[in-house]
C-alpha cells in the first residue's frame, strides 16, 4: 500500500479556530520510492487575527499571507482532489494524529467537505513520532539524539533530523518536513523493520482491534513523561474489551496480580481503577498506538522480572473471567459518566461541534453538489441543507470568496460577527487582536534584549497587518 507523508503549517496551534495556511505532502510507495507530491500555500482568509508566535515558527510573512496564488478555499479543493487521486493509502505525519489530522479534519468539516478524509474509503493512518517512540522503547540506540534537562532523548522531529546527519535548516517549511519525515521513517523501515511492518500491519482502528482480540498478551508501546515505554498487557475478554462509551480497547497491565481485584464490589474496583500506576490501560485504537509481540515488553522491567508461565498464567485469568471483565467495563462507564456530568457543553461553537453532533450522511452529496455550482447557486443551494451549521459554514465561504453575490444583510451580519470577534477584549477560544498585540509585545521585548533587528522588523510588519484588519472591522 502506499504512503502519503505529510505537513501542515498553520497560523495558530488552536485546531478549531486555526488555520492552515501551507500543505506539503510527498507520495512514496511501500519500498520509500517517491511518487508524486503536494506544494501549496494559501493567502490567510479575511477577518482571521493569526498567532504572533505560530507565524515566527513558519516564517509566514505578510507577503505570504497575503499575496499566495490560493484563497483558502482553493487551497483545500486542491488538497482534497490530491488526496482522493492518490488514495487509498496510508496518510501519515511527525504528531499528525493530535494535530495535523485534527486540524485538516476541522477544516474540511468548516468547509463543507467529508472531514474523514484520510481514514476512511480504504485510506489509513499512521503517526510517525509514535512509530519512532515505539522503535526507541524497542532499542534506544536505533538513532542519536539530543538529550534535554531532564535526561530524556529529544525527539522533534528536527532535532533528530539533525542528530542523525540529516539536513534540518528549512525545518517547518510544510514539504521540507514531510521530507524529514520521510528520511526519519526511511532510517526506522531500514534499521528496525519490524516496528516499521507493524505499524503498518496496525493502521487502522479494526487493524488494532483485530490484532488485540487474535493476541493473549502483547507489547503496548506508549510515552510517559520524556520516556518511551512498553507495557505487557491482555485485553478483557472479547465481550468487554471495548470501553462502553469511548469504545477503546480496554487492557490489563500484567504487572500486576489480576486475582486481588477479583472479588472486589463495584466501588472499590472504580476506585483501584482510578489509582496510578493503573492496571487498566486504555488502548485508544483510533489514536494509531503501534502493538508489537509481547517477547519485546518481557524483556524490559517490570516484566523481566516476573516468570513467563507466570504472565501467561495472569493473561489467561483475565481473558477467562467474564464476570470480572463486565465489571470494569461497568466501572469503566461510571467513571466516564461521571466525568460527563461535571464537564460544561453549553458553549460549544459550531466550529468544536465537530465531534458532538456528527455530519448526516444525507447531507454529503448536498456538499459535493453544493462545490459544483458556481457562486450565486451555491448561495442558493444552502436552502438545500438541514444543518444550520453547513448553512453557517457556507455563507462563510461565499463571504470570503464572492462577496457579491451575498445580501447586503447577509453581509453586514458575517462582517459583524468577526467583529464581535476579534475586536473582543475578553479571554476567548479564538485569537482575538488583543490577544495578538500581548503576544507580539512578548516576543517583541524578547528581539530587543537580544538585538534580532530582522524579527522585530517581521513583528513590526505582521502587527501592522493585524492594525489594519482591526481598523476594518471596528467601522463594521
Amino acid at each position: 500500500m502506499n504512503l502519503v507523508i505529510w505537513d501542515i503549517e498553520t497560523d495558530s496551534s488552536n485546531t478549531f479556530f486555526g488555520t492552515i495556511i501551507e500543505v506539503g505532502a510527498i507520495l512514496i510507495n511501500d519500498k520509500f520510492q517517491e511518487l508524486d507530491r503536494l506544494n501549496i500555500r494559501c493567502r490567510l482568509p479575511e477577518g482571521v487575527i493569526p498567532q504572533a508566535g505560530a507565524l515566527l515558527v513558519n516564517q509566514s510573512n505578510v507577503s505570504m499571507l497575503t499575496k499566495a496564488n490560493y484563497s483558502h478555499y482553493q487551497m483545500l479543493q486542491e488538497v482534497e482532489n490530491k488526496f482522493k487521486r492518490w488514495s487509498p493509502a496510508i496518510f501519515l505525519g511527525y504528531a499528525n494524529i493530535n494535530f495535523d489530522d485534527e486540524m485538516l479534519r476541522k477544516e474540511l468539516f468548516k468547509g463543507l467537505r467529508w472531514p474523514y478524509l484520510t481514514n476512511t474509503n480504504g485510506n489509513k493512518r499512521q503517526d510517525g513520532l509514535n512509530i519512532v517512540r515505539a522503535a526507541f522503547a524497542v532499542n534506544s540506540q536505533v538513532m542519536k539524539t539530543e538529550i534535554n534537562d531532564k535526561g530524556n532523548a529529544v525527539m522533534k522531529l528536527e532535532s533528530l533530523a539533525r542528530m542523525n546527519g540529516i539536513e534540518s535548516s528549512g525545518a517547518h517549511n510544510a514539504l521540507f518536513d514531510a521530507n524529514l519525515t520521510k528520511l526519519i521513517l526511511q532510517k526506522i523501515y531500514n534499521q528496525q523493520n519490524i516496528v516499521w511492518k507493524s505499524a503498518m500491519m496496525q493502521a487502522s482502528k479494526t487493524d488494532i482491534e483485530n490484532f488485540a482480540k487474535n493476541e493473549i498478551m502483547f507489547s503496548l508501546s506508549e510515552y510517559f513523561y520524556g520516556k518511551s515505554k512498553l507495557y505487557l498487557v491482555t485485553p478483557l475478554h472479547q465481550d468487554h474489551m471495548f470501553h462502553p462509551v469511548y469504545h477503546y480497547i480496554s487492557a490489563f497491565d500484567l504487572r500486576f496480580d489480576p486475582q486481588i481485584y477479583f472479588d472486589l464490589p463495584l466501588a472499590e474496583l472504580k476506585k483501584e481503577i482510578s489509582k496510578t500506576p493503573r492496571f487498566i490501560r486504555t488502548i485508544r485504537s483510533n489514536k494509531a498506538p503501534v502493538l508489537l509481540h509481547a517477547d519485546y515488553a518481557c524483556k524490559t522491567e517490570p516484566y523481566k522480572a516476573i516468570n513467563k508461565e507466570l504472565l501467561i498464567k495472569r493473561a489467561k485469568l483475565i481473558k477467562l473471567n467474564k464476570n470480572f471483565c463486565e465489571r470494569v467495563a461497568m466501572a469503566l462507564g461510571e467513571i466516564a459518566q461521571d466525568k460527563a456530568d461535571t464537564s460544561d457543553q453549553s458553549d460549544i461553537t459550531p466550529e468544536e461541534s465537530i465531534y458532538v453532533k456528527f455530519v448526516s450522511n444525507k447531507e454529503i452529496p448536498k456538499m459535493e453538489n453544493w462545490h459544483k455550482a458556481n457562486w450565486e447557486e451555491k448561495f442558493r443551494l444552502l436552502d438545500k441543507f438541514e444543518d444550520e451549521r453547513l448553512v453557517d459554514f457556507g455563507k462563510k465561504i461565499i463571504y470570503q470568496e464572492a462577496p457579491h453575490v451575498l445580501p447586503e444583510t447577509t453581509i453586514k451580519k458575517i462582517r459583524r460577527s468577526i467583529a464581535q470577534r476579534i475586536l473582543s477584549t475578553n479571554k476567548e477560544k479564538w485569537t482575538t487582536c488583543s490577544d495578538f498585540y500581548t503576544e507580539c509585545d512578548y516576543f517583541r521585548n524578547e528581539f530587543e534584549k537580544t538585538k534580532n533587528f530582522e524579527k522585530l522588523k517581521f513583528l513590526n510588519e505582521i502587527n501592522n497587518f493585524v492594525e489594519n484588519i482591526e481598523k476594518k472591522y471596528e467601522a463594521a
